[in-house]
């Protein structure tokens, strides 16, 4: 595995050469750092989901250079969607939209819709369009895991399971892109992420929650996910810490010292944006195996909270409700 920063074009040439040739590259987003393959190249996406370990019904999201890409890959678009990526793109809104035949039944797990995002990171950008096609790519991690927001998180989680990372810094906004749909004229939100729902309903007014029908249309809709190898306990504030040898991800800087082994804290002053650019970098930092729990502080459900807390919950449920990933 070689790490290469990614603002350099011999970087960008090395990483296409890769791709062109049927292997996966990591790269930088302004969510968290992707694992891409040529989208429509279903052999080469078939290897996203052999590194990571990823369940094939778990559908990926496809990124593409340019908004003009959008026609030829996804069917009808709705014009209220088209509001919302003259609003928020290049950046992190994902649209789930029917899909044309050119995208390989694997990518969007056999359904009829695909997720389509335009990123905004310089390299994310550089490289899709050079490629001249649609990077499928969900995050750099092994499934399950925690989302990595630096190229060393990468290199520490999949190791020598991949020739090349692009190294493109730290990720701005540290949590996934928002996933959206639209359908019996309203938009559903599939997942919470970097685009808030107040910004959303600046744009088009009420959204709605997608209901569970038991059908998974996009990345992080599975009851588990986004989860610390050590078990993860939420809690309202650092006097129900109830185990010394732990970690703790506090929202605010706590008063006084929780007797615990390791503390980081999102915000000393509580600014949400800071929390989440720092939040998987920080549960990354805490889950270490000289710790039996990680605690972590219930953050304040507003904004770009809602979607710490969504994956704060996912985490939690793992070890919970027994499951796995």
């Amino acid at each position: 595995m070689e790490i290469l920063s990614g603002d350099k074009p011999a970087s960008i040439e090395k990483a296409l050469k890769i791709l062109r040739r049927g292997d996966i590259v990591a790269f930088p987003t302004e969510t968290v750092y992707g694992l891409g393959a040529d989208a429509l190249n279903p052999y080469a996406v078939a290897k996203i989901f052999e590194v990571k370990k990823r369940p094939r019904f778990d559908p990926l999201i496809v990124h593409i250079g340019d908004r003009r890409w959008l026609s030829a890959f996804a069917g009808h678009v709705p014009a209220e969607v088209v509001r919302l990526t003259d609003r928020f793109w290049p950046g992190p809104l994902t649209v789930i939209l029917p899909k044309k035949p050119v995208i390989p039944d694997i990518v969007t797990a056999g359904l009829a819709t695909v997720g389509i995002r335009m990123p905004s990171h310089p390299v994310a950008l550089s490289l899709i369009k050079a490629l001249k096609n649609p990077i499928a790519a969900p995050s750099a991690n092994p499934f399950g895991y925690m989302s990595p927001t630096k190229a060393r998180h990468v290199a520490k989680m999949l190791e020598d399971r991949l020739p090349l990372i692009l190294d493109g810094g730290d990720s701005v906004f540290g949590i996934e892109s928002t996933i959206i749909s639209y359908r019996d004229n309203q938009v559903y939100i599939h997942r919470h992420g970097a685009i808030t729902v107040e910004e959303l309903e600046e744009v088009v007014g009420p959204v709605s929650e997608k209901k569970d029908d038991g059908t998974c249309e996009s990345p992080g809709e599975l009851p588990f996910h986004y989860a610390p190898a050590r078990p993860l306990k939420i809690i309202a504030s650092a006097d129900e810490i109830g185990n010394s040898n732990a970690s703790f991800l506090a929202f605010r800087k706590p008063a006084g010292g929780p007797a615990v082994r390791y503390i980081r804290v999102l915000s000393p002053g509580g600014d949400l944006r800071e929390a989440a650019a720092n939040f998987f970098s920080y549960l990354i930092e805490l889950d270490r195996h000289d710790v039996d729990v990680i605690y972590a502080e219930k953050i304040p459900e507003q904004g770009i909270g809602k979607a710490m807390m969504e994956r704060l919950r996912k985490a939690s449920k793992k070890y919970h409700s027994g499951g796995g990933t």
